[in-house]
């Protein structure tokens, strides 16, 4: 295995078993400079959409930087994947990369240090994400990979598996509306492995896993023809599963498939969602691994 990180929204750029690419990305690293589809980049501070691009910590309305018409999308024009992290450190196996966040950043309150280690042990690569704000903030970070698994012809045909009941309801701006759609006997039951071609008009929703957060427990499973098998183990809540219809050249729509483990998406706004404000004295930490299995 190898594995290509930028500086630059530490994108992962690259991740390939031999000579097959497991992600996609863009060949000249300058590209991403002008990104608008997160390819392989850390989101936030707060990741997916936040209705009205404001919230309230209960001192009045806070408002954010709009990059969605008007809602606010990973973490704002300023999100942690438009800035430029400082390499801290490289060995063999590890990177790890930080950034600090001042307050105000994208309108959010308090400045936050980040920090990303990642690392590759074959047939592994884990993403150890923590942050520190110096006050109450939201933070709810993703890393945005989008998984291809060598295909060529896209991720249509791939198998997907989630151990999930439900989804989170949206309006028609794909904000959560803090109602839970049931998923059981509809296109959005992948509870045992069903290709992605399931849902014909793709998919860009917020699965909830049914069982409680815990490190390292199975999100999902993501099984492609060329007989790569890719397991995402997450300590989050749930994980938005997007199929990249809405992907533009040089990658065609459906090349690759988001699995994107966080808090909850719009839970600044609705109060029966998990808490994603973190503080000095409960810091955030997430723990994304990803495993890739041959099956054929």
């Amino acid at each position: 295995m190898r594995l290509a990180i930028l500086d630059h929204g530490a994108v992962t750029q690259g991740w390939w078993l031999n000579d097959t690419p497991l992600i996609l990305g863009y060949d000249d690293p300058e590209q991403y400079r002008d990104d608008p589809y997160f390819l392989g980049a850390i989101v936030g501070r707060v990741a997916n959409r936040i209705g009205g691009a404001s919230f309230d910590l209960g001192d009045g309305p806070i408002r954010l930087s709009p990059n969605e018409g008007r809602n606010q999308l990973h973490g704002g024009p300023t999100g942690f994947w438009t800035q430029r992290w400082e390499i801290a450190e490289v060995t063999r196996n590890t990177a790890r990369l930080t950034l600090h966040s001042p307050g105000g950043d994208g309108g959010f309150p308090g400045a936050v240090d980040v920090e990303v280690t990642v690392r590759l042990e074959t047939p592994r690569l884990t993403y150890d994400i923590r942050a520190w704000p110096d006050r109450p903030t939201p933070i709810s970070i993703a890393q945005h990979n989008y998984y291809c698994l060598g295909d060529p012809d896209g991720i249509r045909n791939h198998r997907l598996q989630v151990p999930a009941n439900a989804t989170l309801a949206l309006d028609d701006e794909s904000i959560p509306t803090g109602e839970i759609a049931p998923g059981a006997g509809g296109p959005f039951d992948f509870r045992t492995p069903r290709a992605l071609s399931q849902a014909p008009a793709g998919l860009d929703h917020f699965f909830l896993f049914d069982t409680d957060p815990a490190p390292g427990a199975l999100g999902a499973t993501l099984r492609a023809p060329s007989g790569l098998a890719l397991r995402v183990l997450s300590d989050q809540p749930g994980a938005q599963i997007y199929t990249a219809h809405g992907l533009g050249p040089p990658f065609a729509p459906f090349a690759g498939v988001c699995i994107e483990p966080s808090g909850y998406p719009n839970a600044v706004n609705i109060p029966g969602f998990p808490n994603v404000i973190a503080t000095p004295a409960q810091p955030y930490h997430q723990v994304l691994t990803l495993e890739i299995e041959e099956t054929a």
